[in-house]
């Protein structure tokens, strides 16, 4: 069911829940989180669709802060409003807010009044996020918060950012995209022979800083340095492309040179051909709900690992890791 409140205020909308709850039952109970999504106007189906689908693991409410960036447009200030429960909303109720002019400004006051009572909040920023996350109107009343640097126009200057303004809570999907790649890492080590690693080599393509948050982590568990060669995305896959882990008795080598898969190559082992899908929005927004607490291994990856990449690493064709940087393109 999808309700539409043109011209509206927050209140107006809060008293239109409590009747859809009154007519349809408990629909609007049983939470157990709030997810806010700040977007642009025009861009909110395809994070809501995200959110739909982690909401049957995660049931939640919904606040979709939608604007157009153009607070000081006094010509057309107002407040529209859908609500979308049942069928339209997943295993979660959704409410859409779409504010223009002044009604932007406003951010925190948009949801305050719409928010769960005694449930955590989470906030995701699905494009371009705010100046300072854990400060922004709507990051300083949520426990965590999500961007995704692989959104922005400048994939690796948005870590650099991230990592200046790091809080306890935020996480970026950057990240959440490494998790297979190192739990299968993680595994190979796990097995004999039990050797120390010498040497690491990452590449990928010059846009993904998954690439990076994969060396720096490496770099931080490990403590060996690790070269880092990110190529043109037009001159092979996007995203991460392999890993090289050197020891005593030879190299293991994960590489992922077609969608989907990986290839596994051990010394004196036969090799593997392994499912390393790239992760949805849905897999990664499921992922990130089921902590709610700071992930403070990606604190200390995002502040000190790729700090460390930029004083030893090398970007695409040896230059250092902040040139490459700054030339860095989506």
């Amino acid at each position: 069911m999808i309700v539409d409140l043109p011209k509206t205020t927050t209140s107006q909308i809060s008293k239109a829940l409590v009747k859809i709850r009154e007519e349809g039952g408990a629909v609007a109970l049983g939470r157990v989180l709030t997810l806010i999504i700040s977007t642009r106007l025009g861009e909110e189906e395809e994070a809501i669709e995200a959110a739909n689908d982690a909401s049957r693991e995660h049931p939640m409410r919904v606040i979709v802060v939608s604007t157009s960036g153009d607070e000081n447009n006094h010509d057309d200030t107002r407040l529209d409003a859908q609500i979308r429960v049942g069928g339209d909303a997943g295993a979660s109720e959704v409410i859409v807010v779409r504010a223009y002019g002044d009604t932007a400004s406003d951010k925190e006051g948009l949801v305050t009044g719409l928010l769960l009572p005694d449930a955590p909040v989470v906030v995701w920023w699905p494009g371009d996020g705010p100046k300072n996350a854990s400060q922004s109107a709507l990051g300083r009343i949520a426990q965590r918060r999500i961007t995704d640097a692989a959104a922005v126009s400048n994939p690796l200057v948005a870590l650099q950012h991230l990592a200046r303004t790091y809080a306890p809570g935020d996480t970026d999907f950057a990240w959440t995209r490494l998790t297979l790649w190192r739990a299968q890492l993680a595994a190979v080590l796990d097995q004999p022979p039990y050797e120390t690693i010498t040497a690491v080599e990452v590449h990928g393509a010059a846009d993904s800083p998954s690439t990076v948050l994969l060396a720096a982590w490496l770099q931080e568990q490990l403590q060996v340095p690790v070269e880092l060669q990110m190529t043109s995305p037009s001159t092979g896959s996007s995203g991460i492309q392999g890993v090289r882990l050197h020891r005593a008795s030879g190299v293991i080598e994960l590489e992922r040179s077609i969608p989907n898969i990986a290839t596994l190559k051990q010394p004196n082992q036969p090799t593997h051909d392994i499912s390393l899908p790239r992760r949805s929005l849905r897999d990664c927004l499921a992922e990130e709900l089921r902590r709610l607490d700071p992930d403070f291994l990606f604190g200390e990856v995002i502040q000190h690992g790729v700090a460390q990449l930029e004083k030893y690493g090398t970007g695409s064709g040896g230059t250092p890791l902040k040139a490459a940087h700054r030339g860095a393109t989506k």
